[in-house]
């Protein structure tokens, strides 16, 4: 048995219910779950907090990509905790897997770092998300696995595009933008963490030391449409300064780069979303999945009717 959820940002994802995913848990990894807490934040996923006994993971469910790019994110993240960065230590199944297939999707359990999770609307908040944005970006210079995706995914001929009538020109207009921006610009490519919401990040008010929960479904690709994801999480361009500014000091992009590459990416992430959208619309039979993709949905389609170009 598996039940719909609508996360925070929108998107409906299959997820199971506590009972299943506690179950799952101990069927793949022997942990018994004495408490599970729903995480806010993210698009592509969803995550619960586990304790068991004195111990915290995190448990991330994700319904859409393949498993190689959920694995290619695990081990980027051990990859952080080599160099450093303060990352989720992944925890291997019973039979010595990264994964699980679970009722909604492929699950993975991590270790949790200390801290709080990040609020994307506080200012200096926004600063610790841009600065450890900008660090898992470095660090990852020269990370490679074979689950790592290319990023631009959209297929301007699917068939789920047709649902509305203005969908396909949109995803059309976006990818046309972005290639032209790779084609016409020196970009800094690399590992990108792919749905990087600031309830992903975390600070520890004891010690002062940010980190990352874990890498999502990891693809490479240049590195500000990272900042792209970041951006609508923290509500478009006018409410981004502060994490914008802690990007640009501790990443590797340079302000000419963020500036020309922005517009065109922060499309092609709206693009994106509604393609994921129309995807869980035609697919998704239960009546709540079709209310909370219609939802974001037309949410894309304000967010892209405002941009420029």
């Amino acid at each position: 048995m598996s039940v719909f959820s609508i996360s925070g940002a929108g998107i409906i994802a299959a997820v199971p219910d506590d009972d299943n995913l506690r179950a799952t848990l101990l069927a793949y990894w022997h942990l018994v779950a004495t408490e599970v807490t729903r995480l806010p934040g993210g698009v592509r996923s969803r995550a619960w907090e586990v304790t068991v006994s004195d111990e915290r993971y995190v448990a991330r469910l994700t319904t859409c990509p393949a498993r190689g790019a959920i694995e290619a994110g695990l081990m980027a993240a051990e990859y952080l905790r080599v160099r450093g960065v303060a990352a989720g230590e992944p925890v291997r199944t019973l039979g010595g897997a990264l994964t699980a297939e679970s009722p909604g999707g492929t699950l993975a359990v991590l270790r949790r770092v200390a801290g709080r999770t990040l609020s994307g609307a506080d200012p200096i908040d926004q600063q610790w998300w841009g600065d450890r944005l900008g660090a898992v970006h470095r660090a990852l210079q020269g990370f490679a696995h074979p689950g790592l995706r290319k990023w631009n995914a959209l297929n301007p001929a699917a068939s789920h595009l047709s649902i509305e009538p203005w969908l396909r020109n949109a995803v059309i207009g976006a990818v046309t933008a972005a290639t032209r921006l790779t084609v016409t610009d020196r970009l800094t490519y690399g590992v990108l963490h792919g749905d990087p919401a600031p309830e992903d990040f975390v600070i520890d008010v004891a010690t002062g030391r940010a980190g990352v929960l874990d890498c999502g479904s990891s693809s490479t690709g240049p590195l500000v449409l990272d900042v792209a994801a970041a951006v609508v999480y923290a509500g478009g361009p006018e409410a981004s300064a502060e994490l914008l500014d802690g990007y640009l000091s501790a990443g590797l992009v340079r302000r000419d780069e963020l500036d020309a590459a922005l517009p065109v990416l922060l499309r092609f992430r709206w693009a994106e979303q509604a393609d994921w959208s129309a995807r869980q619309l035609t697919t998704c039979p239960q009546p709540a999945c079709r209310a909370g993709a219609g939802e974001m949905l037309r949410r894309a389609r304000t967010a892209l009717d405002s941009l420029p170009g």
